[in-house]
Parts: C-alpha cells; sequence; structure tokens
C-alpha cells in the first residue's frame, strides 16, 4: 500500500469534503469502502445497538504500516489522491482522506492493522479525536477497526439518531449495496451476534444478488449485457409481468460504485413504458463500465451523486440495454407459448374430454391460488435467468410468464365455464347487498356450472359435464337483451369488458367496473374495523424482502394480524405468511406484504392511520374484480345497484371516477333530436 500524506492544502481544497458523520451507517461505509481499496477478498461487519455502542469491520487487505497509522488519523491523509492531477482519473471508491479522522473524532476507535511482510502489528486507540496509546500487537494481515459509544462527547447529536433497529436497517441497506457492487468479495453481515449476511465472493452477480435480496427477487430478473460506444452494461432487470410500487428496488453501480442518477433511472424506466403499468417501477441491479476520466465522483462528499462527461452517451447505453434485454424476454416468451400450444393442439385430438383432462385444466385456472385450495402443479428446480445457471427452488414456468402460460388452448374448443370460475371470485353477491338482484332466471347451465366449482373434480362423474358452449350463449344473450329492471335501473350491457352501460331515472349511466368494486371493497374493509376474516394457508408462502422492510415488518406483525395477514419470523430476511385475507389470493397477497413493508420502512417503521388506510386500498385494489375479467350479467347488476344506492361510491380510493352520467336530454342533444 502507498505511503499515506497529508494532501497539500490547495489539493485539499479541491476535494468535496466536510462529511459529517450522521449515523452508524456513515461509518460502516466509509470503513468498508477502506477495506475494499486495500485489496481485501473478505470483509466482516457486525453492529451493536444498531451500530451505536459497537461497531467493527475486519478485512484481509493488505494492512497499514506501523510509521503510517497515526498519520492514517489526520485530516486530508490519504494514500489515494497526492496531487492535483489525480482527481481527473480516480479508480479508488475512498480518496478524501477523512473518514478516520472524523470516525475518530465522535466516537472511542481502536485499530488492529498488519502488513503481510510485517513481523508485528499495530495496535491504536483514539477518543474524541485525541490519540491515548500506540503500540506493536500481534494480529493477523488486514485490518480491524472497532468503534464504541457513537457521538459520547457531542449528546445533541446523539438524541437525534433513532432506535436500534431503525439504525440496524439503515447499516444493512449500506452492506447490502456494498455486496452487490463487489460480488467478487465475500461480505459478512453480523447483527447482535447473529450472521444477517453472507456472500459467496465468487465474483457470480446473481449469487449476490440471490445473497442480498432472497429466490423470490431473483427469480424474477432477466438478464443484461450490452455494450453501447464503450459503455458496458451488465447485470440483471425485471421481468415486465412483475413490477415495483416504487424505485426502491433499482440499483446502479458505476465502476463498482453504488450511485443515484436521475440519468440511469430515467433511460431504465423509458425503456419499459408500455411494458409495466402505469406508476408502477422496474427493478434492477444494473453494473456500468466507463473510463474513469469521463465520470467526476468528486461532487458530493458521499459520493453517491456523480457527473458523466456524456449523460446522453449513458442515457442512450443503459436504455438499449434493458430494451434488448425486454425484446429478448419477449421473443423466448413466443418461442414457449408456440411450443406449448403445439403440444396442447396434439391433445385437443381426442374427442372425448376425460375427467382428468377437466381436473388440470381446473387446476390450471386456479394458478393464483393453488395454495389456498391444496391443489398441485409441477416443480421445477431450475431457475433459468437467460444463460445464467445458478439453481434455485421455484414454481413451474407458469409463474414466470405470467398470463403467456396457457390459455389459447381452449380458444376452438370452449370448455365448461368451471375451467374460469377464478374469475368470479371478486364478487360475493350476499356481500354487496341485502338482497339478490332480481334478475331473470340463470339457464340451467350456469347452474350446473357454478354448482360444480365448488364440487372437488375427482367427484365429477361424466355425466356432470356440461356440454360445450359458446362464450355468448343464447340464454345469456336472452338475459341482456331482456334488459331487465331493478327499481329504477335499466341494465344495458358491458363494453369493452370493463365499463357497465345501465338506464337510470333518464340518464345513461357508465360505470368502470373495477373502480366500482374496488371502492365497495374499501368501504367494507374500512367499516370493518380493523377485523378482517383471514384463512389459513395449508402451505405457507415464504417471502424474502429487503433488510430495512423485513425489520419494519417484524416489528409491526401484530398489528398487521388485524387486518388478515399472520407472518412469522423466519429469519435471514424472510417471513413465513400463514394466514392472509379471505378474499386475496396469494398472488395478490404477496404483492399487499412487499408494498406495506415499504410504506413501513417509509413510515419509519410507525403504524399511523394514513398507512393503514394505503394498505386497504392495496386490498381492495388486489381483491376488485379486474377490467377484461368475464362478469355475469349478476355480478355486473349487483354492482350497479351498489352504486346507486350508496352516495360514498362515486370515486375509486385512488380518486378515479366510478361512474360517468349523461342525460337523455345531452344525447338527444347530440344526435340532433333537440335544437
Amino acid at each position: 500500500m502507498p505511503k499515506i500524506n497529508v494532501l497539500e492544502k490547495h489539493v485539499a481544497e479541491l476535494i468535496a469534503a466536510g462529511e459529517v458523520i450522521e449515523r452508524p451507517a456513515s461509518i460502516v461505509k466509509e470503513l468498508i469502502e477502506n477495506s475494499i481499496d486495500a485489496g481485501a477478498t473478505a470483509v466482516t461487519v457486525e453492529i451493536k445497538n444498531g451500530g451505536i455502542k459497537y461497531i467493527r469491520i475486519t478485512d484481509n487487505g493488505c494492512g497499514i504500516a506501523y510509521e503510517d497509522v497515526p498519520t492514517a488519523f489526520l485530516r486530508h491523509a490519504t494514500s489515494k489522491v497526492r496531487y492535483e492531477y489525480d482527481l481527473d482519473s480516480i479508480g479508488t471508491l475512498g480518496f478524501r482522506g477523512e473518514a478516520l479522522a472524523s470516525v475518530s473524532a465522535v466516537a472511542r476507535v481502536e485499530m488492529l492493522t498488519k502488513t503481510p511482510d510485517s513481523q508485528f502489528g499495530t495496535r491504536i486507540e483514539l477518543a474524541g479525536g485525541e490519540q491515548i496509546s500506540l503500540s506493536e500487537a500481534g494480529c493477523p494481515d488486514g485490518t480491524t477497526i472497532v468503534v464504541r459509544d457513537l457521538f459520547y462527547n457531542v449528546p445533541a447529536r446523539l438524541k437525534f439518531l433513532k432506535r436500534d433497529i431503525s439504525e440496524a436497517g439503515a447499516v444493512s441497506g449500506i452492506v447490502d449495496k456494498i455486496a452487490l457492487s463487489n460480488p467478487r468479495i465475500s461480505i459478512k453481515f453480523i447483527k447482535e451476534g447473529k450472521v444477517e449476511l453472507h456472500t459467496p465472493g465468487d465474483g457470480n452477480v446473481l449469487s449476490a444478488v440471490y445473497a442480498v435480496f432472497g429466490k423470490e427477487f431473483a427469480r424474477t430478473l432477466m438478464p443484461v449485457d450490452y455494450t453501447y460506444q464503450g459503455v458496458q452494461i451488465s447485470g440483471f432487470v425485471s421481468i415486465p409481468d412483475l413490477s415495483k410500487a416504487n424505485r426502491k428496488s433499482q440499483h446502479f453501480f458505476v465502476n463498482n460504485r453504488y450511485i443515484k442518477s436521475r440519468t440511469c433511472a430515467g433511460a431504465l424506466e423509458e425503456a419499459y413504458r408500455h411494458s409495466i403499468m402505469v406508476g408502477k417501477f422496474p427493478a434492477c441491479v444494473l453494473y456500468l463500465q466507463v473510463p474513469n476520466n469521463a465520470v467526476d465522483v468528486n461532487v458530493h462528499p458521499a459520493k453517491t451523486e456523480i457527473r458523466f462527461m456524456n449523460e446522453k452517451l449513458v442515457y442512450d447505453a443503459v436504455f438499449f440495454a434493458v430494451k434488448s434485454a425486454i425484446s429478448s424476454y419477449n421473443q423466448q416468451l413466443l418461442q414457449e407459448k408456440t411450443a406449448t400450444e403445439t403440444v396442447l393442439q396434439s391433445e385437443k385430438s381426442s374427442s372425448v374430454p376425460h375427467l382428468d383432462y377437466i381436473t388440470k385444466a381446473k387446476e390450471t385456472s386456479y394458478q393464483g391460488e393453488q395454495t389456498v385450495l391444496a391443489s398441485s402443479r409441477p416443480k421445477n428446480d431450475t431457475l433459468r435467468i437467460g444463460d445464467y445457471s445458478i439453481q434455485l427452488e421455484t414454481d413451474s414456468p407458469a409463474s414466470y410468464v405470467g398470463d403467456h402460460n396457457i390459455p389459447e388452448y381452449h380458444a376452438a374448443e370452449k370448455q365448461p365455464e368451471v375451467l374460469q370460475q377464478s374469475e368470479f371470485r371478486h364478487l360475493d353477491l350476499s356481500k354487496i347487498s341485502a338482497a339478490p338482484p332480481e334478475t331473470a332466471d340463470v339457464h340451467e347451465e350456469s347452474k350446473a356450472v357454478l354448482i360444480r366449482e365448488e364440487t372437488p373434480a375427482a367427484e365429477l362423474t361424466p355425466s356432470e359435464v356440461v356440454p360445450d358452449v359458446p362464450e355468448e350463449s343464447p340464454a345469456a344473450s336472452e338475459a341482456v337483451s331482456e334488459k331487465e329492471t331493478i327499481g329504477k335501473i335499466r341494465f344495458c350491457g358491458e363494453l369493452f369488458k370493463t365499463y357497465i352501460l345501465a338506464e337510470i331515472d333518464n340518464n345513461f349511466v357508465m360505470v368502470d367496473k373495477h373502480a366500482a368494486h374496488e371502492r365497495i371493497l374499501y368501504e367494507k374493509l374500512r367499516a370493518s374495523c380493523g377485523e378482517i376474516e383471514g384463512q389459513l394457508l395449508l402451505t405457507p408462502l415464504t417471502l424474502t424482502f429487503s433488510r430495512e422492510d423485513y425489520f419494519a415488518l417484524i416489528n409491526s406483525r401484530k398489528e398487521i394480524r388485524k387486518y388478515g395477514f399472520e407472518i412469522e419470523d423466519f429469519g435471514q430476511c424472510t417471513v413465513q405468511v400463514r394466514e392472509i385475507p379471505i378474499f386475496l389470493d396469494t398472488r395478490d397477497a404477496t404483492q399487499v406484504l412487499y408494498e406495506l413493508g415499504c410504506n413501513l420502512r417509509k413510515n419509519k417503521r410507525d403504524i399511523t392511520p394514513e398507512l393503514i388506510d394505503d394498505m386497504l386500498h392495496s386490498i381492495a385494489c388486489k381483491a376488485a374484480i379486474k377490467a377484461n375479467d368475464s362478469s355475469s350479467d349478476q355480478e355486473l347488476l349487483a354492482i350497479v345497484r351498489e352504486v346507486y344506492t350508496n352516495e360514498n361510491i362515486r370515486y375509486c380510493p385512488h380518486g378515479r371516477p366510478v361512474v360517468i352520467v349523461t342525460s337523455k336530454y345531452e344525447l338527444e342533444k347530440k344526435f340532433h333530436r333537440i335544437v
């Protein structure tokens, strides 16, 4: 390691210095970066009481020579920068020469260090910036720094620290980012004597992602490997089918340094435009390699904000890299879909639908609810993310390809509606209105189907199978053509499988069925006063969260139990979900919990009325009938009736209008019947 020197005044003034140690996470970041710059291949981080009382960083780097140890704790003393022109091409994580000086000024610090060619190591103690002792000591090669009693001499700053669990979460976030940025380094994080993270350090990015975020996140990723005009982009981005509620899962690294960049985030989200819903965000772990002289990291003392010499070049590189990955993924889906259709087409050659065929189809239609209903589906032991070959436990390809798993194999040969009964799970007519809607009698075939939906498939006999009928059966057409009247409501039909059409008191009414049902459910949830009925899962869900979200959820599990969720701490940032609200399937419940963890973290882990409202919004949105879902006339009439009788249901929880009313006068004016 080069000799440590105190920078000349004019060089020190060019550095964006003045970083103040704000919390334990600040110390951990600075010290781990020093370990990485020292060439370490293994770094251990240990904290107690959130890092306020105890922090230990141990590495196997090059160490510091005896004569350089006192100098290392002087301000603007560094071995990484010496001359003014060195700032034009910074290749190390640290360069300011302020980390050790800043830490020792506000805490009690002890350091043990040894270079490989030294017979003895060196031990130094400091407190409040003053050296207490310096001596030789026996220790292994590398450096160990112990920081105790942070802010013991600055009580004004100490009182602004958060609870231990909050500070530990912040430290965890820093360690996660450093572990991701350096997959070749084995990072171990110990909290209160328990190992929370241990990356293998094998240089495989996917291994680091798996260790930090877990299986659930890793299996939703697709690889990126692209070079554009000298800018190399690699890493992973989330598949379009699965998006996040915020940008928290976007991680960018430039030359192995974690950074926050609007340029990169903007390019990423632009590449996903038209691929994910508005208001949702893609996740990523992207690594950019650019020449050191083409990026300026000397912008802010925290070194997470940087400037690119050519912002447009970087934007284009990220955009085209992600767009290429999405295109490859869509092409792969198309190939898998074609192969599946070919296999299923051959199965359709059999003219008699056997009982086991119907059973399989029913299991497939319930792919989102198989855990609750205890039906099983094949397992696939291999996680396939491009050409990467890490083996994980995963579900069948159906969970990977989203809506592209089975569908079209019934397009030509319609099966009974029992194959699509999951579409009817959203609406409980008995709960929407006290009295059932007065509509035309449902035809006998539909009654048979609805009864069969509750009958185990294994108990069906061939005689119970309803004959194939077109999607719009004659009886259904008659139900619509009769334009049933309920009180003052005259049902007219449905438009685009999204909007309900009705006539009410000489007004033409259009109702957004999803927005209306969402508001109906939200009002009922809010009226339940935190007593939402749950359903036990036969096979508990195992979900992995970011460390901060995990701590937030575990800390609030008693409160969220009132809302139908029962979770247990499973260790390693993982929880087991044993119970979910009765009207949610497992996939929707998973999304609600991820959003809840994020919101809890943002609210500093406190359950507030606003946070409860957000959770109820999310539950209602997930449970509500969706646009493009097939809906019976009974369901649509029930929704219109509830909107008509409840003045509160005029806007959905997100603020979108539920109903649009056009008077007969306005219509006749448009048709020039009235001058």
